[in-house]
């Protein structure tokens, strides 16, 4: 009997799961018909693809969560319909910017809106009354250049400020590392239009009659609501009472009720009543956002000095902090011992830590605004002499100019720099917002060290040492079901800690899904219930950004990773140093560095600077292989049309290698997964061509005259691109009358006695198509002085890489690595003119040859270089001469390639083209010209190609004059100049043959 009851159990069990499963697929169906119909109602897109959904269901933080869509909406009606079908079915709108957000803020199951391409308008400036407005999607760097021209500026500035936008900058009420002077968001909100979850359109402002609003619109139900509860002696006492000191000038805390009870009529000299107090920080969860006006300030003095002053510990630069606040500085920064590490192996920042001295363990940036240096000088030297008599610190440099962006840079890197750490153990963002009153600064952070090291943990200290905000973040495995539980008891023994502190949970990151729980310790629980009416009467649909600050779920669930999750082992051709391929995915943490516009400069990401669209992020290539390698059910976890569809507009550009703080390599990742994807699905024909080049071009070199017919005739041309897969419009490289090895073998030396040896990498970019230019060099070189040698080497495998032919690639890479490293040293070097070619050896080859070439190959990759890091360097050991040269006035424009960029620098090519003494040499400030290889050529991605070009390289030369040279080193960027502008470029190496005399 009870084995029949047993049965019948599991039975009915079983009715009932296939039931529920039924209902979720039928639910899921009918949700989707209904988004289907949405979309049709839109201006702007609607997706509801598994991969859109998958690339916005994480930010910057630790969580995720599959949304229902995303939309990108044209207008502000797009966003009333948004807001209409959320509330009849269901759902929920989640507001988001630029997906930066370290607390989870935008992660959630509804409809994700994003802002960041369309709302992106500086609608009004005002220079008198010194007030801007915006739409929510405005970059604040861009902002601030545009304020600029008016001698303005706004303060509140994120270590994110070249991408994070306005209306999340109101959201998290984001302060930055001036806030010391210029506070927060919240200070400088004015106004703001809104549309609230009944769809009626409001606009906030400073209002003197809160009391008197009588009808029944939502818009009085909300004045009705907070008067009633701000009027109330009862709740005024607990809100002062419970709510972090107001000495504390970081304070994101729940709904900012405090703030709302510092205004009129509720504090007889408070300011003019103004929602926008607690519209800030609130997270999108009360109405949102089309439009900001924020007062903005006059420019600070324009002379800026860093006193970098170095200490043995941190618990030395926090008292050292306290004498430094005595001298009025715009910021006082903390960098600790583990940031500074953390920069020595990164490309980039290593450059930005030429101040350091030995290896402090913590150093204070102090920065002094003054009008002129001397001014700066003296506090330095009282500041120094302070510091020094109370026993505080050993080195005190002060910096000025270029040198002091390059410290706030490397301070800055620090978020990013802190996801390097090999393995799976990360520093994560858990209690990294804690702020205090300044003056309990030195003794919280004791506390909450010995808190750490009780549970066996450190942590990472840095930021805002100034306001009493020190981001601090443990170093915790959140893969692990341990890691997990430390997540937790950190969370919630520091909540403890800052409550002893009466301090803020959050001072600058927001609450979102990783404080929102704790918000009840923090102002107790009459307050957060005040907080839960907020939430209520300003949305009693629950649509807006539901279970942020209030009904928040538990801090430890929807995390991105989970615990005791397994990964197979992956092999691949390419090492990851210390890590696997999804290790290294999982470096990105989502900071969003990729999304910078073309206005910020740099080359990361061109297809984003182009398009605008997250889907084109180096952030969305992690993303979307860290997903798919972690939870795909197939045996080559990498057989995905997701994974294809995001990589396929990555220009392999090498700008995320240098730029990335996280050294996120997606050039690498995209060529590793293309040789994998193609074991079960082939490699294209196409990029059979294109990795074949250089075996095609030796065919077609010994008929060279035929194959120039083709394509020097349009409409043969035409034809033959299309049949290959190429954009009918675009040009054709042509094939030298005879290949530079050929010419090289029948060249007469013209070397001078006791000339110093080089040797010459014969690229087959060089050898086939650029042969003149590698004449001009060798001809070049012996001018100078060198004999030239051409090395027995095959070719780079430059093609077969960037098309994830990877077999082929390293057994060319195998081959040059044999016939060179015993001829290569640092005396006899290797140079070479292609950067793409020359610069394989020093990126790819030490990941990609064999175990046993491995030192070898990290041994050449040191004296290996460009030909203009060449010149450079004999011009700085004074074997080049300025004598040689003409002395005729010529302007230069410089356009650099993009890897380059990454693994060199262009100050050699700038030093190189300055030889001729009146040659003036100015770098165009653009990323990536957009034809990246063969990238451009191809049909599907000629149009993004010229997009990326006209961003700024191609309007520079159009204005150029035609005795303005343009100089690029790159034979695909010369190409592009000349396709995009029709204008004809040099290589660095024909103009300064061309100087000679």
């Amino acid at each position: 009997m009870f084995r029949f009851a047993l049965i019948l159990l599991v039975i009915l069990k079983l009715k009932t799961a296939r039931v529920s499963q039924c209902k979720t697929l039928n639910n899921s169906k009918t949700m989707n018909a209904k988004l289907q119909q949405l979309a049709t109602q839109l201006e702007g897109n609607l997706h509801y693809d598994t991969v859109m959904r998958t690339l916005y269901a994480t930010d910057a933080s630790a969580y995720r969560e599959m949304p229902t869509a995303v939309a990108i909406p044209k207008t502000i009606e797009d966003i009333k319909k948004l807001i209409k079908f959320a509330r009849e079915n269901g759902s929920s709108i989640i507001p988001r910017t630029a997906g930066t957000s370290l607390a989870g803020q935008v992660v959630g199951n509804g409809i994700v809106v994003d802002v960041s391409k369309n709302f992106t308008k500086i609608l009004e400036i005002n220079k008198e009354e010194k007030w801007v407005r915006v739409q929510p999607g405005v970059v604040r760097d861009v902002l601030n250049m545009e304020l600029a021209k008016y001698g303005l500026f706004f303060g509140p500035e994120t270590s994110t400020a070249n991408r994070a936008m306005i209306g999340g900058m109101v959201g998290n009420n984001s302060c930055g590392s001036n806030s010391v002077v210029y506070g927060s968001t919240r200070d400088h909100l004015l106004e703001v239009k809104a549309i609230l979850a009944d769809g009626s359109e409001i606009e906030f402002k400073a209002n003197h009659e809160i009391g008197k609003y009588s009808d029944d619109s939502l818009e009085s139900k909300i004045y009705q609501k907070t008067f009633e509860v701000l009027s109330n002696p009862e709740n005024q006492a607990e809100i002062r009472k419970e709510f972090p000191k107001k000495t504390i000038e970081r304070r994101n805390t729940g709904y900012a009720l405090d703030m709302l009870l510092d205004c009129a009529p509720f504090s007889e000299e408070g300011k003019p009543f103004n929602f926008c107090e607690l519209i800030a920080g609130s997270e999108g969860t009360l109405c949102f956002l089309t439009e900001i006006k924020l007062h903005v300030n006059e420019m600070p003095p324009k002379e800026i000095g860093l006193i970098c002053a170095h200490f043995n510990n941190v618990n030395e630069s926090l008292k050292a902090n306290l004498i430094a606040l005595k001298y009025n500085p715009s910021a006082s920064e903390l960098i600790d011992h583990y940031i500074l590490e953390c920069t020595k192996a990164n490309p980039e920042q290593r450059l930005n830590r030429f101040f350091v001295q030995g290896d402090p363990g913590a150093i204070l940036v102090v920065e002094i605004r003054k009008d002129n240096r001397e001014e700066i000088n003296v506090i330095a030297r009282q500041m120094e002499a302070e510091m020094r008599e109370a026993g505080l610190g050993f080195h005190f440099p002060v910096l000025f100019g270029e040198d002091s962006k390059k410290v706030w840079n490397l301070r800055k890197a620090g978020l990013g720099l802190l996801s390097n750490l090999p393995g799976d153990e990360k520093a994560v963002a858990v209690i990294e917002d804690t702020a205090v009153d300044v003056n309990d600064l030195p003794d919280y952070i004791t506390e909450f060290n010995e808190i750490l090291a009780k549970h066996g943990m450190y942590s990472v200290h840095y930021a805002h040492a100034g306001s009493g905000e020190i981001h601090l973040r443990p170093i915790i495995n959140l893969k692990t079901v341990e890691g997990n539980k430390q997540f937790r008891i950190i969370a919630e023994e520091i909540a403890t800690l800052v409550k002893k502190y009466n301090g803020s949970l959050s001072g600058e990151h927001g609450d979102g899904r990783l404080r929102g729980e704790f918000i009840k310790q923090m102002v107790g629980e009459k307050n957060y219930a005040l907080m839960k009416e907020v939430k209520t009467t300003w949305d009693p649909y629950n649509i807006f950004n539901p279970n942020k600050i209030v009904d928040t779920p538990p801090m430890d669930t929807f995390l991105r990773y989970k615990p005791g999750q397994q990964t197979p082992e992956f092999k691949t051709t390419f090492r990851f140093q210390d890590q696997d391929i999804l290790q290294h995915a999982e470096q990105c943490n989502g900071s969003g560095d990729c999304r910078k516009t073309h206005f910020s400069g740099g080359t990361m990401c061109p297809s984003y600077m182009a398009t605008r669209n997250e889907k084109e992020t180096t952030r969305a290539r992690a993303n979307i292989l860290r997903e798919y390698l972690t939870n795909s059910d197939k045996t080559n976890r990498y057989d995905h049309e997701e994974i294809k569809e995001v990589m396929d507009l990555c220009l392999s550009c090498k700008g995320c290698k240098s730029e990335c703080p996280s050294n996120v390599d997606v050039a690498k990742l995209k060529a590793e997964f293309l040789h994998q994807y193609y074991k079960d699905h082939g490699v294209p024909l196409r990029s059979r061509l294109i990795g074949n080049f250089s075996k095609l071009s030796k065919i077609a070199s010994y008929v060279p005259w035929a194959y120039n017919f083709i394509f020097e005739n349009a409409p043969l041309r035409k034809i033959a691109n299309s049949v290959v897969g190429f954009h009918p419009e675009r040009s054709m490289p042509l094939m030298a009358k005879e290949t530079f090895r050929k010419w090289f073998s029948n060249h007469t030396k013209d070397t001078k006695p006791n000339a110093s040896k080089v040797y010459l990498f014969a690229d087959e970019f060089t050898n086939y198509n650029d042969t003149e230019i590698g004449k001009k060099a060798v001809i070049l070189l012996e001018k100078l002085g060198y004999e030239v040698i051409i090395p027995q080497h095959v070719d780079s495998g430059r093609a077969y890489l960037s098309k994830g032919m990877l077999d082929e690639g390293k057994a060319l890479a195998n081959k040059n690595i044999a016939l060179l490293k015993d001829v290569i040293t640092s005396e006899t070097p290797l140079i070479g003119i292609e950067p793409s070619a020359i610069l394989t050896f020093r990126d790819e080859y030490p990941d990609l040859v064999d175990e046993h070439l491995l030192e070898d190959a990290k041994a050449l990759a040191k004296n290996v270089l460009l030909f203009d890091e060449f010149i450079a360097r004999e011009v700085d050991k004074k074997a080049i001469s300025k004598e040689l040269f003409t002395k005729e006035k010529k302007m230069i424009k410089l356009h650099g390639h993009c890897q380059q960029k990454s693994l060199s620098s262009l100050v050699f090519s700038k030093k190189m083209l300055s030889l001729p003494e009146n040659y003036e040499v100015q770098l165009i400030p653009s990323g990536c010209c957009g034809m990246a290889g063969s990238f451009g050529y191809e049909k599907e991605h000629y149009d993004l190609s010229m997009q990326v070009g006209e961003l700024v390289l191609f309007p520079t030369v159009r204005k150029q004059s035609d005795e303005v040279i343009i100089a690029a080193p790159g034979t695909s960027c010369r190409h592009q100049i000349h396709d995009g502008t029709g204008k004809h470029a040099l290589h660095t190496i024909e103009i300064l043959f061309e100087a000679l005399i």
